[in-house]
């Protein structure tokens, strides 16, 4: 399956452009919402130890518009499918740098993207275990990060199961992002009028000895509790790897980001605080029902096991969600590469009927679903390390030279407090990857898995003679 090369790449051909606002605002959250806060409550709370932990969700929300921010203004500045490569290419110039950089970003997307959709299929599979507590029975462990139980088969048929729904038009996709959209919004309503109208301030507030005292302690919990943030806000930029889908990029996706970020913070900071009205925090900290699927323990506790079990079914429909969200747009990335000759060619395959992109797709669901044996924490850990490494990080400091090198360019949409946002999203993807607990592993995986994509792109590039090997003329 060799790589197209960009001399002799043919046009790429034109997706037809069907998302409107509505449809990308969608797609946006479902991406972002999908089953991570109802899982990673008592995760941000356990790595605090306490109520203190709603810092992380609100710094979280900060960093997620510092970012969407970053995302806004090249969104509507350079419209085009594939998102972060088609900004990576044209800010660093898509024959030398740009190139590299680019192809870094597709070659860690093999990577993060699976892991992203299967850690939305393994949440989903751990909700699953409170309607069917026999599905966490363990089949066999190869050690203590590989192991399948029945829970692992549900992530890997709900993963299969959203490859089979989205292998289909763009416009069908659309229409059905917003029947996944409404019932995600039912999801995260039920839960927050349950906990406002049990809400209990003396049990939400009440904080362990020393909690905000500024020691090493403090700052690591921080930085772990803002790593599993920044994974529940991640998403605002869903519709932007599919720009040449959507209608008056320029305008929609600069709104759809900056909507989806607001009220998923929202959602989010409301729920939160509602659901530690109702479950003590201490008891997030054990291993027990309410540190497996808090949610569903909340409404056991306040409506009876009718109402959990019908909450739970929610949450499953709401990780399904996400995960078809997440399908749809990376599979767009891949194909953009592809159809610009920075990837295998293969890749740029559209169904010769309905348009979409038939080997991106399967690619990525069957990947995805083989991913689903991890762990969810080390799912989370990767996927953050690797895509602030060779992508986040790059896109940021990109928007920065943007500025400079290119002030006649068209730009709809201006950041607001330039350049304050752009230096406080770096800041903070640097705190990610220097303060949580385990930081040095997972920065050593992230550095490896940039290496070896940087050696697999100067193998090809001596190969075909292009940059940094090419002959100077």
């Amino acid at each position: 399956m060799p790589f197209a090369k960009s001399a002799t790449a043919a046009p790429a051909e034109r997706l037809p452009r069907a998302l409107g606002l509505r449809s990308a605002v969608a797609l946006n959250m479902i991406n972002m919402i999908g089953v991570g806060p109802f899982i990673t409550i008592p995760l941000i709370i356990q790595a605090m130890g306490g109520p203190q932990a709603m810092l992380g969700w609100l710094l979280g929300a900060g960093f997620a518009l510092c970012d969407g921010l970053i995302w806004a203004e090249l969104g509507a500045a350079l419209p085009g499918e594939g998102g972060s490569y088609h900004y990576l290419s044209e800010i660093y110039g898509p024959q030398k740098w740009g190139r590299l950089f680019s192809f870094l970003f597709i070659w860690q997307n093999i990577f993060s993207a699976p892991l992203t959709i299967a850690s939305g299929c393994i949440g989903l599979a751990l909700y699953a275990t409170f309607l069917w507590p026999s599905l966490d029975h363990p089949l066999f462990a190869l050690n203590a990060h590989l192991a399948v139980s029945q829970a692992t088969l549900v992530a890997m048929g709900c993963c299969l199961l959203a490859l089979v729904l989205a292998y289909r038009q763009i416009r069908w996709i659309g229409r059905l992002a917003q029947w996944l959209w409404g019932g995600v919004l039912f999801t995260m309503a039920w839960v927050i009028v349950a906990g406002v109208t049990h809400y209990n301030a003396a049990r939400a507030f009440r904080f362990p000895p020393g909690a905000f005292h500024p020691g090493s302690g403090f700052f690591l919990g921080l930085g772990s509790a803002m790593l599993i943030a920044f994974y529940d806000y991640e998403g605002y930029e869903n519709a932007n790897y599919l720009g040449g889908e959507v209608v008056r990029p320029e305008r929609t996706l600069p709104r759809a980001i900056l909507i989806s970020i607001a009220l998923v913070a929202l959602l989010y900071l409301v729920m939160n605080v509602s659901v530690l009205g109702v479950v003590p925090w201490r008891d997030m900290l054990g291993g027990g029902a309410a540190a497996n699927y808090v949610i569903s323990t909340l409404m056991q506790r306040l409506y009876g096991t009718a109402a959990a079990r019908v909450v739970t079914g929610l949450i499953l429909w709401t990780a399904f969600a996400s995960v078809f969200g997440l399908l749809v747009g990376c599979s767009r990335i891949l194909y953009a590469a592809a159809a610009d000759g920075n990837f295998f060619r293969s890749f740029a395959r559209l169904h010769p009927r309905q348009r979409f992109p038939t080997v991106a797709l399967l690619t990525l669901g069957l990947v995805s679903t083989a991913f689903c044996i991890f762990r969810l924490d080390d799912v989370i850990a990767a996927l953050v390390v690797i895509r602030v490494l060779l992508q986040y990080l790059l896109q940021a400091v990109g928007l920065l030279l943007l500025r400079r090198r290119r002030p006649e360019l068209a730009r709809p949409f201006r950041m607001w407090l330039y350049p304050l946002p752009v230096v406080l999203a770096i800041a903070g993807f640097l705190f990610l990857l220097s303060a949580p607990v385990g930081a040095l592993r997972e920065l050593a995986g992230g550095g490896a898995v940039a290496l070896a994509g940087v050696g697999l792109f100067l193998v090809r590039a001596r190969r075909d003679q292009t940059w940094p090997f090419a002959a100077s003329t």
